[in-house]
């Protein structure tokens, strides 16, 4: 471990004592050996979590084809006042059909998978969304790969066990916030750290200036507060400022810098003696001043050309904020050593995803946005030679019921998710794909999927691709002991 590393433990592990208590000591302590070997490693790591927020419909994004699971699935979904059933692969695109629906959009678009992750699923045939025209171009070259049917799990259990309450479940199964958090902290709302944020607590000290560890390009999310990492927000291309510490401040353009002054100034202890002030002028000044270095820097990162996408629904050509926010993250990567950093975590979203009513038009614009955000992401990042380095994974509250509620689907629980990135051995479904239909053991009620894969798995396998030991990824992730602790979709 370099000197700099060293003291940069030791800064870290004080840091947690501080602000938590002796209990975190030894989660604190524990990272010591993980940081000494990262902070040696010359190579550069990014995770990009890209959160789907309401819950994404994932059984219309990833679907089974075979002769058995397509005739369930048009059992079930070809119902209602606006089916949500989409056409068979290889069926033309209806031009006089509503803009939107299943008939104008044309046939699912196959993937074929080694089955070689899981061979279980080689007696069945796969496609994407009509909408995903990149994601399967990604999927064929081997840089895209499926996680079927993952979600929050405490442990493996049956439909029976669920019915029964015979083992632990996560808490609040379909609520919106609480699950979100779930996902991206392992706890219901309220949850102080989240998984990508204690990732980059473990990795931090490979960091010259670990500031930027964490960033944001969403809001805020707990998915990247760690116990000493805090997360750096970003939106149009540069650092979130203080409210009223840039432009002008009441109609006065030199207002903001007296603004400023007035904000930080408190942090020197003789000229504020109250320490919650203290507190917050030192959270201000470095608000400021690493917002100073965060641009400067992320001015020295490629400039990426933006590219729209193809409304499926008014067939224009439409800008997507989801490509620009990856666009961003791109820039972010090529600017990594003037930024001084080695690992990076990174948060971006798309809304829209709960998809109650009114479902056909507003998923397929849905998954189109996705794909062609995914696919400039792959197109930055081969320009720029980084593909290896990046990996990219969607996450979402919870899927949504199979049985359609006429013009939509419900809550539900277990989804089919992507992993994207040059490290990740594409062309594979990586998990026992469920049967579709209702009244079966892979559903819990309403075509439900119980998760198969938890999101502790999917978490621990980007991780050690990462960095992490494995005594560091059970302090992440402690249900880990659980499950299979790798799904085998890193290199």
């Amino acid at each position: 471990m370099t000197n700099a590393s060293r003291r940069e433990f030791l800064r870290r592990a004080a840091a947690i004592s501080a602000a938590t208590g002796s209990g975190a000591l030894p989660f604190a302590m524990n990272l010591a050996a993980m940081n000494a070997a990262s902070a040696q490693a010359a190579d550069y790591k990014a995770i990009v979590c890209l959160f789907l927020h309401g819950g994404n419909d994932s059984a219309n994004m990833v679907l089974p084809t075979d002769t058995a699971s397509w005739q369930a699935y048009t059992a079930v979904r070809g119902t209602g006042s606006d089916p949500i059933a989409l056409r068979a692969p290889g069926t033309p695109a209806d031009g006089s059909a509503t803009a939107g629906s299943p008939a104008a959009l044309g046939g699912v678009l196959p993937i074929v998978p080694g089955f070689t992750a899981f061979p279980d699923n080689a007696s069945r045939t796969f496609a994407l969304h009509p909408s995903m025209g990149e994601a399967a171009s990604l999927f064929a070259q081997g840089r895209l790969a499926v996680v079927a049917n993952a979600g929050p799990l405490v442990m493996p259990v049956t439909k029976a066990e669920v019915r029964a309450r015979s083992k632990p479940l996560p808490s609040k199964l379909g609520s919106h916030n609480d699950q979100q958090s779930t996902w991206q902290a392992l706890a219901p709302e309220g949850a102080q750290a989240g998984w990508g944020g204690r990732l980059g607590d473990l990795l931090a000290s490979a960091n010259g200036n670990t500031a930027f560890t964490a960033i944001s390009l969403s809001g805020n999310a707990v998915f990247l507060s760690g116990d000493a990492v805090h997360q750096f927000q970003v939106a149009n291309g540069g650092a979130v400022p203080i409210e009223g510490t840039t432009g002008a401040l009441f109609g006065s353009y030199t207002a903001p810098a007296a603004y400023r002054a007035l904000l930080t100034q408190g942090n020197v202890p003789e000229t504020q003696a109250n320490l919650i002030a203290r507190e917050y002028a030192a959270i201000a000044k470095r608000n400021v001043d690493q917002g100073a270095a965060f641009n400067a820097a992320y001015q020295t990162g490629a400039v990426i050309a933006g590219t729209k996408y193809m409304h499926p629904v008014t067939k224009t050509l439409t800008a997507n904020p989801l490509a620009d926010q990856l666009r961003s993250v791109a820039r972010m990567v090529s600017a990594r050593a003037n930024m001084g950093v080695r690992r990076q975590v990174f948060f971006v979203g798309l809304g829209g995803f709960d998809t109650h009513d009114w479902q056909n038009a507003a998923h397929a614009n849905l998954m189109a946005r996705l794909s062609h955000a995914i696919g400039t992401f792959d197109d930055a990042l081969g320009a720029l030679g980084l593909r290896d380095q990046v990996t990219l994974f969607t996450a979402s509250e919870f899927g949504r019921t199979f049985a359609t509620n006429g013009d939509g689907t419900d809550h539900g629980w277990g989804a089919h998710h992507f992993v994207h990135g040059g490290a990740v051995k594409g062309g594979e479904i990586y998990g026992r794909f469920p049967q579709v239909g209702l009244n079966h053991d892979d559903e819990t009620g309403s075509g439900t999927f119980l998760p198969q894969v938890s999101v502790e798995q999917l978490g621990a396998t980007l991780g050690r691709w990462f960095g992490a030991s494995e005594s560091a990824l059970d302090l992440v992730f402690p249900n880990l002991r659980n499950f299979r602790r790798d799904l085998g979709f890193m290199r």
